[in-house]
Order: structure tokens, then C-alpha cells, then sequence
């Protein structure tokens, strides 16, 4: 837990320090949200779940795909510097939009876990990745024929005003337990962002 406080808290560092000004939604104040997710995603993949689709706002975006998804951090901070130019896949969007998949693996041998990550792509209408993440994980439930709904994880990550103050939160929430919509379950983790920012 220790290691994983200390990697965000070093990258959250390292990106002020060498990208001054640059606007990125830093992490700081709730690194704790790395380990969190570390070992939720951890027990998961031991609990035979195949594939965990995250959705999340801007703030702490960059440390989740760099310590989580496991994204190379000289990959983001080509995108920083802009280094790839319009080459970069974006089609034009910025860096705390983007998303990006890997697979974890978890322990070794026999006893080995393996989980899929993908982090959704979000544009600036922050809370509406909720249903998005929610579609994905019921259309590959489905196409899985996970009828128990156990296999694939919708997890979502929300800032405390948004999670509040936008309508799309509740909405969500409502479509839940409906027979169509249903996804056995949705994650849902809240960030203090001391800030009440919607």
C-alpha cells in the first residue's frame, strides 16, 4: 500500500515540477485512490472477474493510467510535450480525455489472475461516462453470455460535487435494476475533491 501511495504521490511530483502550468488535474490530496483501486482491481481478478471497464472524470486521470493501466510514463509525457503531434491516435483530443487498456496479472504460476483494464475514453461532460462505462460492460456481458453478470466489473470513479450535483448520477442509478440495463453491479467510488467542483 505504502509502495503505491509513494508511486502516485512521486508521479503527481515529477508532472508539477517538470510540466509547470501545464493543466493536467492532479491527484494530490487523494493518493490514497491508487492503492484503493490496486487492490479492488487485485481481488477482483481472484474472484474470476475477466474484465473491469473504469470510467472517471479528469482529476487524477494521468496517475490512474500511469499506475494502474500501467501506461507508460514516457508515453505520457510524449503526449505533454506533444512530441507525437497529430500522429498520436487522439484525433485531436487532450491527454486527461484519453483512454487506454492493459491486462494485470495478479500472483503466478497455478495460481496466476489475469484481468482485462480498460479506462473509457471522457470528454468534458464528466459524469456521463457512468452509462457509457454501464453499456460497455452489459454489451460484453452479453456477448460473453455472463447471464450471473460476475465477469466483467463496471467501476466508476466520481468527485464528491459531481457525484452530488449532476442529474446523469441519478439517472444512472435508476436505469440500474431495470432487466435491460442491468450489469449485476456497478462499483462506484467517490474523491474528496475539497473543491465543490460539478
Amino acid at each position: 500500500l505504502l509502495e503505491k501511495v509513494t508511486d502516485a504521490e512521486v508521479f503527481e511530483q515529477f508532472l508539477h515540477k517538470k510540466f509547470l502550468g501545464a493543466k493536467r488535474f492532479s491527484l494530490e490530496g487523494a493518493e490514497s485512490l491508487i492503492p484503493l483501486l490496486d487492490r479492488l482491481i487485485e481481488r477482483a481478478a481472484r474472484s474470476q472477474v475477466s474484465e473491469i471497464v473504469i470510467g472517471m472524470a479528469h482529476r487524477g486521470r494521468l496517475n490512474v493510467l500511469a499506475n494502474i493501466l500501467e501506461k507508460p510514463p514516457a508515453q505520457i509525457f510524449a503526449e505533454f510535450m506533444d512530441k507525437h503531434g497529430e500522429d498520436n491516435g487522439s484525433g485531436g483530443d487532450v491527454k486527461y480525455h484519453l483512454g487506454h487498456s492493459t491486462d494485470r496479472v495478479f500472483g503466478g504460476g497455478a495460481d496466476a489472475s489475469r484481468v482485462h483494464l480498460s479506462l473509457s475514453f471522457n470528454p468534458s461532460h464528466l459524469e456521463w461516462v457512468n452509462t457509457v462505462v454501464q453499456g460497455r460492460v452489459r454489451a460484453k456481458q452479453d456477448r460473453l453470455n455472463d447471464t450471473e453478470r460476475s465477469h466483467c466489473l463496471p467501476l466508476l470513479i466520481h468527485g464528491d460535487a459531481a457525484f452530488a450535483g449532476q442529474g446523469i448520477v441519478a439517472e444512472a442509478f435508476n436505469l440500474s435494476q431495470l432487466r435491460g440495463y442491468r450489469t449485476g453491479g456497478t462499483v462506484h467510488i467517490v474523491v474528496n475533491n475539497q473543491i465543490g467542483f460539478t
